[in-house]
């Protein structure tokens, strides 16, 4: 049951749709006016995003010139998007409560996130003008091979998450205007790329507060219409008690270390991730950081709540009789929005899904190109002379790349998104969480940490694909690749201890000691 439910749907993190098949069709003249008025307003804040984006800076870390309120709209809509519309409630229908253990660390991870990473990395973006997640990386340890590796890690996961991302824009759209999935890829893709290429990161942030904020209003409404639907919790707990206990159960359908080895990728691996720790350098005033966990975790919920109240409420309408059973786990949300709501109302969750998935795809086309045009340059000690010229190339290359791929991946797809978070998680948490934040790391230990997270990830998650080797009662290969990776760091740092005073440089340790 785990690899059959949980794995794909996991792989829906970030992602707008399944990767079984086509979403339900659900055009009809609300929806297409609507989603039509939402691609309207993107092109609108593209334009204006355009005239702002001058220099490489701009282009890569909007200048450093984003406020509090902007970047944690942003920051929130980066680390739920269609997720918490599609593959959340699907997941949750499928597993039980058990699925929170996805996002329960979430309050605790953007306190984390603040406190050990934030500061730090907006600080040495300001001493040393850093752009990147490798660019920190390199600065740490004083090391070009570590920024490479770390880069090149990076650029295969980003290119997994793209993949997933493009096929669920093709998804979305057909659903909306019934053009196809091929054509809705291309489609999708070619507007997010249009965006990304003339605005950069700066377009990206501001469609994510705009999308994210309709995320923020929808998300509360369908919960209000489940809870309507249902007769509030307690009659969503009574139409399910009954025919599936198990599914209120503490763990849900899961294992108990299923759950707990999910709590501890994505609590620890959520320090990882370079979508939303790369928006750090954005920030503005430093010393608006201590309201930035609060602001955060509060969005967070507010945007979840669909994803919590979809999923139990679909299950409660199955178990009743008053709903058909789902042929995928995937279609929980659309079938309740087009069974129990407002067609408006449905049309602002599937424009704010097509929306979600194409700021995620803009924010990992951004940090790909960086990987390419300047991190991995700088490793092999040859700058590019114009970074934002390259920098737009890269991303014309990286999102056709990514297009390609969703389109004839099939079922390697799920694969694919799945292997980008664990690469994050076991790549980047160990060398750049923990290594900002103790200064016995040395140089040693970060490298082989980044290249045992990295073989290691694509080997577990191969044999899980491929069905030849998995760990039992549904332990997760990226939490066993996260552990390794850790160990290397720590176990090589330890061995090498002896050159950890002189990896540091002053101003780096001046930056860690603040």
């Amino acid at each position: 049951m785990i690899a059959s439910v949980v794995l794909p749907a996991l792989a829906l993190l970030q992602k707008g749709g399944g990767a079984g098949g086509p979403m339900e069709r659900v055009s009809n003249p609300t929806i297409i006016v609507v989603a039509l008025a939402y691609f309207a307003v993107i092109v609108a804040i593209s334009v204006w995003a355009t005239r702002r984006t001058r220099t490489a800076s701009d282009f890569f870390v909007a200048g450093h010139g984003i406020g509090l309120a902007a970047l944690t709209v942003a920051s929130v809509s980066t680390s739920v998007s269609g997720f918490a519309f599609i593959g959340g409630p699907g997941l949750l229908y499928s597993v039980g409560l058990g699925a929170l253990f996805i996002i329960l660390p979430a309050s605790v991870t953007n306190v984390l996130g603040a406190w050990v990473l934030a500061k730090r990395m907006r600080l040495l973006g300001e001493v040393r003008g850093l752009m990147t997640v490798p660019d920190a990386i390199g600065a740490r340890y004083r090391s070009p091979a570590a920024q490479g590796l770390s880069a090149v890690a990076i650029l295969c996961g980003i290119v997994g998450y793209m993949a997933t991302n493009c096929l669920a824009m093709g998804y979305v759209l057909d659903a909306i205007f019934g053009i196809g999935v091929t054509a809705g890829i291309w489609i999708g893709t070619g507007v997010t790329l249009a965006y990304s290429v003339a605005g950069g990161i700066l377009a990206g942030i501001y469609n994510d507060v705009f999308q994210g904020t309709l995320m923020a209003v929808a998300s509360t409404l369908v919960f209000a219409a489940v809870l309507s639907v249902g007769g509030g919790m307690g009659g969503l707990s009574q139409s399910i008690l009954p025919s599936d206990p198990a599914f209120l159960g503490p763990w849900g359908k899961l294992t108990p270390l299923a759950a707990l080895s999910f709590f501890f990728v994505f609590g620890m691996g959520s320090l990882g991730q370079p979508q939303a720790v790369h928006k750090y350098y954005m920030l503005r005033d430093i010393r608006q950081l201590k309201w930035y966990p609060l602001l955060k975790s509060v969005g967070q919920i507010v945007v979840l709540l669909l994803f919590f109240g979809v999923g139990i409420g679909v299950k409660a309408l199955v178990t009743s009789g008053r709903m058909a059973p789902l042929a995928r786990p995937d279609a929980a949300t659309p079938s309740f929005l087009l069974q129990f709501t407002p067609a408006l109302l449905a049309a602002l969750v599937f424009a704010g899904a097509a929306a979600a998935t194409m700021g995620a795809v803009n924010s990992f086309i951004n940090i790909g190109a960086a990987a390419v045009t300047h991190d991995l340059p700088v490793a092999f000690g040859r700058r590019v002379t114009n970074e934002l010229r390259w920098g737009r190339i890269a991303t014309l290359v990286i999102a056709i790349v990514a297009a390609v791929i969703a389109q004839y991946s099939g079922a390697l797809v799920a694969f694919l998104g799945v292997f980008g978070w664990g690469l994050f998680a076991s790549t980047t948490v160990p060398a750049l969480a923990i290594g900002l934040n103790w200064e016995g790391a040395t140089r040693a230990g970060a490298v082989s940490s980044i290249a045992t997270g990295l073989v290691v990830t694509l080997a577990l998650e191969s044999l899980a694909f491929f069905k030849v080797f998995s760990f039992p009662a549904g332990v997760s290969g990226t939490a066993v690749a996260l552990v390794l990776s850790l160990l290397a760091f720590f176990v090589v740092s330890w061995l090498t201890r002896a050159r950890a005073a002189g990896e540091l440089d002053p101003d780096v340790r001046l930056v860690m000691d603040v």
